[in-house]
């Protein structure tokens, strides 16, 4: 009896272990298999987000023809810019919402919807509209004008021209600024302004240096240079884009200047690195180098210099900004006026059996609150501002001391609102003389040691640009000749420096 005990138990003891063994077991590959779960999840989760943030770009050479559907560049943005803030549909109601900024545009509302109230109007209601119809259609034909402007400045710069490199061609092919796609290949050349921003590929300056302005975009006047990307610059060859295979890897479009990287992946696998260094931005101008070449990047909206401005907004001046604070008090104060007046004229009426015989009613036999007719509001005042502000346009754009005669060019006046706040400085901050000044040395030639050496293009930027010289500038010529003083209004030659150097003197 005990044996059999013995044995019974001795299996049931076996038994268990041998199930808690197993489950252990089981228990550990389950573990095991959702560890490797989730490390998959953790590497697509880094290699989405990686992707998300980064941007790759192919040249569109090899999808000219009928296979534009199978460019993975089609879905980034055109370079056609757009910013007008109205269309033809929107510009009512979107006026509408903008002319409300204006506390006086909402008091005159109240106003002319207190004249639809039978009870409590003060005159007719179609009069109280005239004030508001007035003002905003004066507005909104301001507002219109100024969009107007915008969309012919848009339709300009979209309408420039720039040079393309075409397979069907094999040669670099003019074509308008909207009709740049990301993956073009560009060609620059000097005093050229860029279309967008582009990967420096090729320069033809012997260091493989491209010399830009970035007075658009910092207002520093000072020349910046650029490199070619590592692996592409070669001195003594051309650069042919229809041999270009490599894949653009690089960071979504985003508003810093001075931040950029990526790198370029070769067919054989080698990566090289870029950097902003590399980078030319739109709205720069090429100097200092014949040739330039490079492939787009960002386009249109999605370059920095777009996505570091915010787009019309509505402005308002100083002026305006005061009077919605004195119109509020005037609303308050009106208010309280009234209705002390109101409570006055209803004690004072009460006093009375019947109502006395000057308080006449109208013709619906209604009896009009004396209170109620002291709703006044300096309409003129506002009106006549709209009309002045006009006039200001008017004159700035005809003022013969804002115009550029280098250019060809007048002021523009593109904020009709806050006319009144121009040269209303109260703080200037300066770090050095030529902020204030104008400080422009341009290299057009110089010889040495009998040799000379000039600068073409620099040359005619000099003879279009430069005015006339003032009396008392002498022209510096070489040693032993004697200098020449200008002749005021008899030449419009810009000053010439001469550099002579000796062998000795070396």
């Amino acid at each position: 009896m005990n044996g059999s005990l013995r044995c019974f138990s001795w299996k049931i003891i076996r038994k268990k272990l041998f199930f808690k063994k197993a489950c252990c077991q089981h228990v550990a590959s389950d573990s095991e298999t959702q560890n490797e779960e989730l490390e998959k999840r953790g590497k697509e989760r880094k290699r989405n987000k990686k992707n998300k943030t980064m941007r790759m770009i192919v040249s569109n050479l090899p999808f000219e023809s009928n296979m534009w559907k199978e460019n993975p560049n089609r879905y980034y943005d055109s370079n056609k810019i757009k910013t007008t803030k109205y269309t033809i549909l929107s510009f009512i109601p979107k006026n509408i919402v903008e002319q409300f900024h204006r506390f006086a545009n909402i008091y005159f509302v109240a106003i002319a919807s207190l004249n639809f109230v039978p009870v409590v109007n003060a005159f007719q209601p179609a009069v109280s509209l005239i004030p508001i119809c007035i003002i905003m259609a004066i507005t909104a034909v301001k507002d219109a004008w100024e969009d107007f402007r915008r969309y012919k400045s848009d339709k300009e710069i979209n309408s420039m021209g720039c040079l393309i490199f075409r397979k069907k061609e094999q040669a670099y092919v003019e074509k308008c600024w909207k009709d740049v796609q990301v993956g073009d290949f560009v060609q620059l050349h000097c005093n050229e302004t860029i279309p967008a921003d582009i990967l420096l590929l090729y320069s033809s300056d012997q260091n493989g240096t491209c010399h830009l302005e970035t007075s658009n975009l910092d207002g520093e006047t000072n020349l910046k240079q650029r490199q070619v990307v590592t692996g592409f610059f070669h001195q003594n060859s051309e650069f042919h884009p229809e041999f270009f295979q490599n894949t653009i890897v690089c960071e979504m479009p985003n508003n810093d200047l001075n931040k950029f990287k990526g790198f370029v992946e070769q067919p054989d696998g080698k990566k090289v690195g870029f950097s902003s260094e590399n980078l030319l931005l739109r709205g720069c101008t090429i100097r200092n180098t014949e040739v330039a070449i490079g492939i787009v990047i960002y386009a249109g909206h999605e370059t920095k210099a777009m996505l570091n401005n915010s787009g019309p907004r509505y402005k308002r001046s100083k002026i305006e900004r005061r009077m919605n604070m004195d119109i509020f008090f005037c609303v308050g104060l009106l208010f309280i006026m009234c209705l002390i007046g109101a409570l006055g004229h209803g004690i004072w009426n009460g006093t009375f059996s019947e109502h006395p015989p000057f308080n006449v009613p109208d013709v619906n036999g209604y009896y009009l609150s004396l209170a109620l007719a002291g709703f006044y509001m300096f309409l003129t005042m506002i009106i006549l501002l709209q009309l002045v502000k006009l006039g200001q346009v008017f004159l700035i754009h005809n003022d013969i001391d804002l115009y550029d005669g280098e250019r060809d060019f007048p002021i523009q006046c593109r904020a009709l609102n806050i006319t009144e706040d121009l040269g209303q400085i109260q703080h200037i901050f300066s770090d050095k003389t030529g902020t204030l000044t104008e400080n422009k040395m341009v290299f057009r030639r110089c010889t040495i040691n009998g040799n000379e050496f000039s600068h073409q293009e620099n040359g005619e930027r000099c003879i279009l640009l430069s005015p006339a010289p003032p009396t008392g500038y002498a022209l510096l010529l070489p040693s032993g000749a004697a200098p020449s003083p200008f002749l005021p209004g008899h030449s419009t030659e810009p000053m010439e420096l001469w550099i002579l150097t000796s062998p000795t003197a070396a």
